[in-house]
């Protein structure tokens, strides 16, 4: 059997395992939660202060602490911030660690600090520049409030008892824990991993498998052979919210169970690669800069419908977007129409670089009315996936020559995991003001939970707001329904939605 010793997030202490811990020894297993310097009372802060190499040493005393000649094998698990002490520790005991389990986190780099991780995009903000003016030492207070925690991970799973219990127990964090680098020699890359996902933070092995697909270098190691992940259905807390769970998957974890992921290039293509659902001429492609466009023959101007991509897609991912099927297709299927089909390219990279994202979109749109070939006053925009959140400005205020705004499959609201709580990137919260803008939405019936719960939010506000929606479904559509369902199930509310679409930019 496994020893397993587990590290907190923020704010939280040893105490949080006690259930999962109990779990895992009742199964055999031995388990320790390791008390850090500076957060659990057990071990108070020394007056030099703590840093993220203060707790990387408290793991690495409890790594020493195991008996060398008992054979089990050491099982490291870090949950949110914990997983950088975890990575550090295990980076200078390689060979005694089994495997490393991330839990609900992300995946820290050398030199790059904790703060980098915080959910909360404003407060990560502040807290940069407090250590750019060189403010290194104090704490970082705690939720002060049960709704308080909803800035650093969904609550989803946790009944009153055990939110009170995570407000009560709660510490301030030592701020020299999320400023100073993790420093790591490379040891730690020849250990074994298991990723933990809690879905209703807003991330599943789907999620992960389409950004390996996007072909980033850097993301192709989530496809190695020792790599494995599960998921648990549940917020940010699983040892909260379900501790039988998750030492269940701890143990299968242990025994190197679990998904591994498609790596690029194997069998068949990644879903975003696949072809688009219709056989379309051939239309050359004309490309200004970040926009591209498809334009029939024939005499002009005419209407555009401009089609934005999702992500976040890391800056690496080759081709890019505005080269996949889907993109290239909808605007070859929309010049079929007469109209001026076109795509937009934008840095979209990461979940920071929305507001970057929306002026490359809002120039790209200019740029595309200012095209000759194109009626300026008669625009269509069409948003996917993660680029639905984009939205927001036209909806919450639509120029005249906006005619239709179109989203297939989109995120309306931020996820809970991406820290954007105050952001004003919230459709869902615009779409009353979008007056007499008509809204036509391709919605995915079999969505995945979290992106659905953010439709429907969508929608709901837009019936409360008496918005022009039309709402097209897709019954048997999964995210990126295009080119991952059979045509069948797809073209005949593909072809409504744009027939639509038409409608609007012609009338």
């Amino acid at each position: 059997m496994q020893v397993f010793i587990m590290v907190a997030g923020v704010f939280t202490g040893a105490h949080v395992w006690r259930e999962t811990a109990a779990r895992l020894a009742a199964a055999g297993g031995e388990a320790h939660a390791v008390p850090l310097t500076g957060v659990d009372p057990a071990r108070p802060a020394p007056p030099d202060g703590v840093g993220l190499e203060t707790h990387i040493e408290d793991v690495i005393a409890a790594i020493d602490a195991v008996d060398v000649t008992s054979g089990r094998e050491i099982v490291l698990v870090g949950h949110d911030y914990g997983i950088h002490p975890v990575l550090g520790a295990a980076d200078r005991r390689a060979e005694r660690i089994a495997r490393v389990v991330y839990l609900d986190c992300g995946m820290p780099q050398n030199g790059v600090p904790a703060l980098a991780a915080v959910p909360d995009q404003e407060l990560r903000a502040e807290l940069a520049e407090r250590a750019r003016r060189g403010e290194r030492g104090g704490v970082l207070a705690p939720p002060a409030l049960d709704a308080e925690w909803e800035r650093w991970g969904s609550t989803a799973g946790l009944g009153e008892t055990e939110l009170k219990r995570l407000t009560s127990s709660a510490t301030p964090q030592p701020l020299g824990t999320l400023l100073q680098p993790l420093r790591l020699s490379g040891s730690v890359a020849a250990v074994p991993v298991t990723g933990v996902l809690c879905t209703e933070n807003g991330a599943g092995i789907a999620s992960v498998q389409r950004l390996v697909d996007f072909g980033d270098p850097a993301l192709a190691v989530l496809a190695g052979p020792r790599v494995t992940f599960f998921e648990l259905p549940t917020g940010h807390w699983p040892m909260l919210s379900c501790p039988a769970a998750l030492a269940d998957v701890l143990l299968r974890a242990a025994a190197g169970a679990g998904h591994r992921l498609r790596a690029p290039g194997d069998d068949a293509p990644p879903a975003h690669l696949r072809p688009f659902p219709w056989d379309l001429p051939e239309l050359p492609r004309d490309r200004r800069g970040p926009v591209d466009l498809y334009v029939p023959d024939g005499e002009g101007p005419r209407p555009a419908v401009v089609f934005v991509h999702g992500g976040p897609v890391p800056a690496g991912a080759r081709p890019r977007p505005r080269e996949w099927p889907t993109l290239v297709g909808y605007a070859r299927l929309a010049a079929t129409e007469g109209l001026v089909g076109a795509t937009v390219e934008h840095r979209l990279h990461d979940i920071a670089d929305y507001e970057r994202a929306a002026a490359d979109v809002a120039s790209g749109v200019e740029q595309v009315r200012a095209d000759p070939r194109v009626d300026g006053d008669r625009i269509a925009l069409w948003f996917f996936s993660g680029g639905g959140l984009l939205t927001t400005d036209w909806l919450a205020e639509p120029p005249a020559w906006l005619r239709c705004l179109a989203a297939a499959y989109p995120v309306l609201a931020p996820l809970p995991a991406w820290g954007m709580a105050g952001s004003r990137f919230h459709p869902a919260r615009a779409v009353a003001q979008a007056g007499d803008l008509p809204v036509v939405l391709l919605r995915a019936g079999l969505e995945t939970p979290e992106i659905a719960a953010t439709v429907e939010e969508f929608v709901t506000a837009a019936e409360a707001g008496a918005a022009r929606l039309e709402v097209v479904d897709v019954p048997h559509g999964h995210h990126g329904f295009e080119t991952v369902d059979a045509p069948e199930k797809t073209r005949p509310a593909m072809r409504r939605a744009l027939r639509t679409v038409v409608t609007h930019l012609t009338a």
